[in-house]
């Protein structure tokens, strides 16, 4: 099975998050998608996070809600030491399921900072990474000389959604 993991803070989860993933479903070979709740993104600060129960339960229920097909939201990185990095969590999902192929989606915003995640490089050249546009207007590096790259796929097909946690939170904040 093709299986792609999308990792996030999914704090709050919402359309944004939710209309990717059934278009990666729909419109590329993922046969199943999980929405991975992380526990802690460690690049990003970890106060404003709601609780990572709360945070999966969340995003549970807004697929359900949705009745999306293909989409699983799993709470697989809350059993892995902390803090999380995504070689890890790759690491431990092809031992789990080592007949699946696993391919990670990130967003633009991940991808211009993927040179500080921890062994990027392992991870370029172990997984294919799709990104998904956030429409900055700037082009994208794709070649990074340094890095056997397995495959990385712009998703410049894919919709704009026009929303992110960051936001909603400033309007909750603000009333």
């Amino acid at each position: 099975m093709i299986r792609a993991i999308y990792g996030g803070s999914f704090n709050p989860i919402h359309w944004g998050h939710l209309g990717l993933a059934r278009w990666v479903v729909e419109h590329t070979e993922v046969e199943e998608l999980w929405l991975m709740v992380t526990p802690n993104n460690p690049l990003k600060d970890k106060t404003i996070l709601t609780s990572e129960e709360s945070r999966y339960e969340a995003a549970k229920a807004a697929v359900n809600r949705e009745g999306l097909k293909g989409i699983v939201v799993s709470d697989f990185e809350f059993s892995l030491p902390r803090p999380n990095y995504t070689a890890q969590t790759l690491r431990c999902l092809s031992a789990r399921y080592p007949e699946d192929e696993w391919i990670l989606l990130i967003g633009e915003d991940n991808w211009r900072l993927i040179s500080k995640w921890r062994e990027w490089r392992w991870i370029l050249e172990n997984y294919r990474v799709y990104v998904y546009p956030r429409h900055s207007g700037d082009d994208i590096p794709f070649l990074l000389p340094q890095v056997n790259v397995k495959e990385v796929r712009y998703l410049a097909e894919a919709p704009y959604f026009d929303i992110s946690s960051t936001q909603i939170r400033e309007k909750m904040k603000n009333k």
